[in-house]
């Protein structure tokens, strides 16, 4: 019960990041594609915490198969996912700093509030993607050292 609660709280971005990626869908023409990338940021987000919240009780052969399911759709938007961060890394950095002054003639803008949201959640998406990697990374490897202990326990 306490899990959905936390996942209902991590909503808070994800919305955040349709409502600002399509209030403002039309005022970046200096980079048009950072308020699609925040918008479907969002999307993709709001998909994998509902995948998340799905329950995972595999007793029959068929929800085992339903897990698995789940499990491979979870990996797929994952990878979509960083891949789309990629994308919207290039597509921010690429114009920064940005015009963010709309009233000089013939100049490209971006808008300000939206600019700055794609911007500092960009970051936040890079450094927690690095914090997944390095305890993964730990995890992995202090798993490598577990079995290697074994293997010489056995020998």
């Amino acid at each position: 019960r306490t899990t959905v609660i936390k996942k209902l709280i991590f909503l808070a971005l994800p919305l955040a990041q349709i409502a600002i990626g399509a209030v403002y869908l039309q005022d970046c023409p200096q980079q048009c594609y950072i308020p699609v990338y925040v918008l479907v940021c969002g999307v993709f987000i709001i998909f994998l915490l509902l995948l998340s919240c799905l329950p995972c009780t595999t007793e029959t052969e068929e929800e085992r198969q339903r897990s698995f399911i789940r499990n491979v759709l979870k990996c797929l938007v994952s990878v979509i996912l960083v891949c789309w961060m990629i994308c919207g890394s290039v597509w921010i950095y690429s114009v920064y700093p940005p015009n963010y002054n709309q009233t000089m003639a013939g100049d490209a803008y971006c808008n300000k509030t939206l600019y700055l949201f794609a911007f500092w959640t960009t970051i936040l998406g890079n450094i927690l993607f690095g914090l997944v990697l390095l305890c993964g990374c730990c995890v992995w490897g202090k798993l490598a050292e577990l079995v290697y202990c074994v293997a010489l326990a056995l020998d």
